[in-house]
């Protein structure tokens, strides 16, 4: 039998280790960041604003990011964009322990959109520093795992955490965040790699280089289409989530944490039976399964009346995600090549998650323009109705225009 990736890959442990602190840290303020926003005002608009920062960087920076992570040491790279997180998480924290002004959301705002922006480098870094770690033979184990750890951190553990760490402060949440992302650098910073061969280009030639792989990809492109509209779809319901949670079905924050909690549950499962269910069943039928998943998932939201049918309904559509990304993020690490690798997930980054900000203003402004004509409620539920119609729409195209060999 042979020995576990985690026990016999050193550099492969330590980074577990780091993304399992970082989203750690990510999970707590991923409910404390709107809980604060909501704080500071209750209009559904500036708190979807808020969302849409954090993204924008997506849309704007992704396509540089896979430039640098190419050009320049990965693990440096983001060790550096976590103690940057750091830094702007304390910016956070002095204000979440600040006297509330009328500015103080557009404050937040701003501090989201830095935030989004060191997470762009980080994240493009770390899936780009994977197939250097791990041999293509683990790259499924390693994705699976990685995806397992980062839910179950960032969701399973993090949210109820932050629920009670809100119920004595709000800005617990973030003072928790920052320790976890400095002893993150410091393991990423462990990591040993042999120096890398970078030939030296500027960024326009080095980023026609990226961009010309993904014009003869046709497949990859699709791909990277329909993970945007999912994205879009996704963020336009996760933007009025919370308002949801305690407008219409009367959560607190410690109970909100815990239906955040379960759909971690389904994250990790799906992760973790992603590379048996793939094996069973192809790559082709778990992608539509995916999809169909997502909207059965947002439907049941829409018409929920407990949490505990949200709770559920999440659970359906996290497993699905993760199902969706061990098997094309391990397809893209084995289809790219190295060299190139950081500036093609980069690019295919900018269509899949550029669409982000975009879906958070979507789900606010459906909010705030159904609100007055009809009921707060009805608007509330309108987003998580849309999605799933929005969903069979694109699992339409799917099944007719993506094929994955």
């Amino acid at each position: 039998m042979q020995t576990p990736l985690l026990i016999r890959n050193r550099n492969y442990r330590l980074l577990f280790a780091s993304g399992a602190l970082t989203n750690l840290g990510d999970g707590v303020v991923v409910l404390a960041l709107p809980w604060l926003a909501t704080l500071l005002t209750k209009d559904p608009f500036a708190i979807a604003c808020v969302a849409a920062a954090g993204r924008l960087p997506w849309l704007l920076f992704a396509l540089p990011a896979g430039v640098i992570a190419d050009q320049i040491d990965r693990r440096k790279l983001i060790a550096r964009a976590d103690l940057l997180r750091a830094a702007l998480v304390a910016a956070i924290l002095w204000l979440a322990l600040s006297t509330p002004s009328s500015g103080a959301i557009w404050l937040l705002t701003g501090l989201a959109f830095l935030l989004g922006s060191a997470e762009v480098m980080r994240d493009n870094a770390a899936q780009t520093l994977l197939p250097d770690i791990v041999s293509p033979g683990d790259l499924e184990t390693a994705n699976g795992q990685m995806w397992s750890i980062e839910q179950l951190t960032g969701q399973f553990i993090g949210p109820p955490l932050a629920g009670l760490l809100i119920a004595s402060s709000i800005a617990l949440p973030f003072g928790l965040d920052i320790a976890a992302l400095v002893l993150a650098a410091g393991l990423v910073w462990l990591i040993s790699l042999a120096p890398r061969s970078v030939p030296k280009q500027n960024f326009l030639t080095a980023l026609q280089e990226g961009i010309a792989f993904m014009r003869t990809d046709p497949v990859l492109l699709r791909l990277a289409i329909v993970l945007g509209c999912a994205n879009f779809i996704a963020m336009a319901t996760l933007t009025v989530q919370t308002l949801f949670a305690q407008d219409v079905l009367d959560l607190s924050a410690s109970h909100y944490g815990v239906v955040l909690s379960v759909a971690a549950l389904g994250a990790i499962t799906g992760s973790l039976l992603a590379p048996w269910i793939t094996r069973h069943l192809g790559i082709g039928i778990c992608l539509y399964l995916s999809i169909a998943g997502w909207a059965i998932g947002y439907g049941t939201i829409g018409l929920s009346t407990s949490s505990i049918a949200m709770a559920l309904a999440l659970f359906g559509v996290m497993a699905c995600a993760m199902l969706w990304n061990v098997i094309t993020v391990s397809w893209r690490q084995r289809r790219i090549p190295t060299a190139l690798l950081g500036r093609v997930n980069s690019i295919y980054r900018f269509f899949g998650w550029g669409s982000m900000p975009l879906g958070a203003l979507a789900g606010g402004a459906t909010v705030a323009l159904l609100e007055g004509p009809f009921p707060r409620e009805l608007a509330l539920r309108a987003p998580f109705l849309i999605a799933a119609a929005l969903c069979l729409i694109l699992l339409l195209y799917a099944a007719l225009r993506l094929r994955l060999d």
